[in-house]
């Protein structure tokens, strides 16, 4: 399959800052962003004052490590060849960033590109670790662990069919690290707000793997719809996005978090649009850019819905 329009040209090259930036696939960062506000949100929520400054740096940091480990995973997936065997890709959506494939950048440069981000995120989580409590220093240790062996060796395990495990546990750790920064000491809170939202995030993975199952699996990445086959893993991405959205509203109906949150689950009529399309496409992966763009729509507004009414909504067990 040949680069299309839309995918990065060489020339892109010429202008070294711009192509960096870029690399990072910046128009997907949105779910670390949401991610950090439902941490903050929940820890409002809880009657703790918002310390600005620790936010904003909580926020920044989140998003420079979600794109070191964008880059690092274009980096990854070109040494094991997949993106280069990608040839069902849905630009820009999966297939990677198509940076090294269409020659803006060497396979080197985005390796250095990616651990110099990483880098970046050290000092200032010591720093934050430093104002708020010794555990963000094993919340960070943990995020940034998970984010390399999503798809670097010798664990890579996206590539054993744990990608979508990794990726909730990633994000739901981004909404707890966001309230520890704030609250000084876990709470099983942020965990129970998040779990709806890191699930979701999940199932934009889940069914971004579909248009890339032949190219994944011409290189041996054994994702979970390279493992089910696109029959079986249609029915397992439908099963996550029920089990997102049961866990909302279970945890609504227990009077663990506030009435107003049931609205996040609004969004299901985004996430079953997209699982009809699926369930009629699976295994045509030219038919599914209105699932994998639906998918990403839920994912995003079930996010800020739920920052929303967790910060502002009354918590059960706090007067009127």
């Amino acid at each position: 399959m040949a680069p299309t329009p839309t995918e990065p040209a060489p020339s892109l090259r010429a202008r070294p800052l711009l192509a960096c930036l870029l690399a990072t696939r910046p128009a997907f960062l949105g779910v670390t962003l949401f991610a950090c506000l439902i941490g903050l949100a929940v820890a409002h929520g809880s009657g703790l004052v918002i310390d600005t400054g620790k936010a904003v740096l909580t926020v920044f940091f989140a998003l420079v490590a979600h794109a070191g480990i964008n880059v690092l995973n274009d980096y990854h997936d070109a040494r094991s060849g997949a993106d280069a065997a990608n040839t069902e890709r849905l630009f820009p959506f999966t297939g990677g960033s198509r940076f090294i494939q269409n020659g803006v950048l060497s396979v080197a440069e985005t390796g250095r590109l990616g651990h110099a981000l990483l880098a970046l995120v050290v000092p200032a989580g010591l720093w934050l670790t430093l104002q708020s409590a010794p555990g963000l220093l094993l919340i960070g240790l943990v995020g940034l662990f998970l984010g390399w062996a999503y798809t670097a060796p010798p664990l890579a395990l996206v590539s054993r069919g744990l990608g979508e495990a990794a990726v909730a546990a990633g994000w739901l750790i981004v909404v707890i690290g966001a309230d520890y920064v704030q609250r000084g000491a876990f709470s099983v809170i942020p965990a129970i707000a998040g779990l709806s939202y890191a699930l979701l995030v999940a199932a934009i993975l889940f069914i971004n793997e579909f248009p890339d199952r032949r190219g994944d699996e011409a290189v041996g990445k054994r994702t979970l719809v390279v493992r089910l086959g696109p029959d079986g893993a249609k029915w397992a991405c439908l099963g996550l996005v029920l089990l997102a959205y049961g866990w909302l509203v279970l945890m609504v109906g227990r009077d663990r978090l506030p009435q107003g949150a049931a609205a996040a689950a609004l969004t299901l009529i985004l996430s079953f649009r997209a699982i009809r399309y699926l369930m009629a496409h699976a295994a045509e992966p030219a038919e599914l850019a209105p699932a994998l763009k639906l998918t990403i729509a839920a994912a995003n507004l079930h996010g800020l819905v739920l920052a929303a009414t967790l910060a502002f909504g009354r918590w059960p067990g706090v007067a009127p």
